[in-house]
């Protein structure tokens, strides 16, 4: 296995199309029409097909590609104890276009026992070779605790968890059951997901998907205390980055805006050893805010999208990336898509074919620079 864990200086952020045959196993699933059974065999087969094509494409980096995942973030989170599967009105209003209206809701105290994404893992582990790791993507505990207080969620949420402390407290100890649970089977490769502070680049989006009831200042200190109190504890041989993003569901996105409301406390205090940022168009702002980045912590650059199949011009990635290096050094930055190809099953507007090309393209890219 790779010695060092994450980040590559070609990587990718985690999620892929769903193949065909995968999207009507899982359809056929929910009308009843095939067995669970059924529908793991057909999960097991397109997983193996995607990690031999991770490895063909020249990547270091294995995963699910969230296959087994209806949603990005939802479907870990229905993995806890003392939370369920509930439906909203509506879903998230992203730029054009309305998502799907999947939430959570708690039914008990909240605790990580079991989940079921622990042998999600085991399965992508045993595909890992010396020339590859095994990596589970996951969202971040502050995506849970905003999920929680989405919309109306808040009502129920503050039935079973009156003293916010409390809940903050057993959301940061689920996940650190979880994150045990992964390192007791051999993960050494965590990425937390995080829109959280991708929603602060953006006052205007976050005031309003949180009713305004609290600064932006006082909430993202919280979360930076939920996701750090998560972390405690973690081994010095796990390695465990974030990714932020503002947004991507059908090639359509959330939030604008650059990353300066939020550097500071982000960058220079959340316990993780790299950030996946976006920078793929001029909604992510200037480099400026990577100041804030400390020296022996590395960014991964996702200067190119999913979004859309074309491809970027190489020359003016390569500036970019030297533009960069004012502010990180350039040993400590790397490349990869701004975000995934399929944060949820509908995924994004190319195929699978454009898919592979594109990462072909942050591969050839990153071989000219490093």
């Amino acid at each position: 296995m790779k010695k060092e864990n994450a980040p590559f200086k070609y990587d990718f952020v985690g999620s892929f199309l769903r193949p065909v045959n995968l999207k009507k196993a899982r359809a056929d699933y929910a009308k009843g029409n095939i067995t669970k059974e059924d529908l793991i065999k057909i999960e097991n087969e397109e997983i193996e097909k995607l990690i031999s094509e991770q490895k063909a494409a020249g990547y270091h980096v294995i995963t699910d590609g969230e296959f087994r995942r209806s949603y990005w973030h939802l479907d870990f989170m229905w993995g806890f104890n003392g939370i369920e599967h509930i439906e909203l009105d509506h879903g998230y209003f992203f730029h054009g276009e309305e998502t799907t209206h999947g939430s959570i809701a708690i039914s008990g105290r909240i605790n990580g026992k079991n989940h079921p994404f622990v042998e999600h893992f085991k399965f992508v582990k045993q595909f890992e070779d010396e020339n590859t790791v095994a990596r589970q993507t996951i969202p971040a505990p502050a995506q849970l605790y905003a999920e929680l207080f989405r919309e109306k969620n808040g009502e129920n949420t503050r039935k079973y968890y009156p003293d916010d402390e409390i809940l903050i407290k057993d959301i940061a100890a689920a996940y650190r059951t979880v994150i045990a649970d992964l390192y007791h089977v051999g993960c050494r490769n965590i990425q937390l997901d995080d829109c959280t502070w991708g929603m602060f680049c953006d006052k205007k989006y976050w005031s309003t998907r949180q009713n305004a009831e609290t600064e932006l200042k006082e909430i993202a200190e919280k979360y930076l205390y939920l996701n750090n109190l998560a972390l405690e504890e973690k081994p010095e041989d796990l390695v465990i980055t974030t990714h932020v993003c503002r947004g991507n569901y059908h090639s359509t996105w959330a939030s604008s805006g650059g990353y300066e409301p939020i550097a500071r406390t982000l960058f220079g205090g959340e316990n993780v050893d790299a950030f996946y940022l976006e920078f793929d168009d001029e909604r992510s702002g200037g480099f400026e805010p990577l100041r804030f980045v400390p020296k022996d912590k590395k960014v991964v650059l996702g200067l190119l999208t999913t979004k859309s199949p074309t491809l970027e011009d190489e020359e003016t990635i390569i500036k970019r990336i030297h533009d960069a290096s004012q502010f990180v050094t350039l040993d400590n930055l790397c490349l990869s898509p701004q975000c995934g190809f399929a944060s949820c099953e509908i995924g994004n507007k190319l195929s699978e074919e454009e898919q592979w090309a594109k990462l072909e393209h942050v591969k050839r890219i990153a071989k000219q620079v490093w």
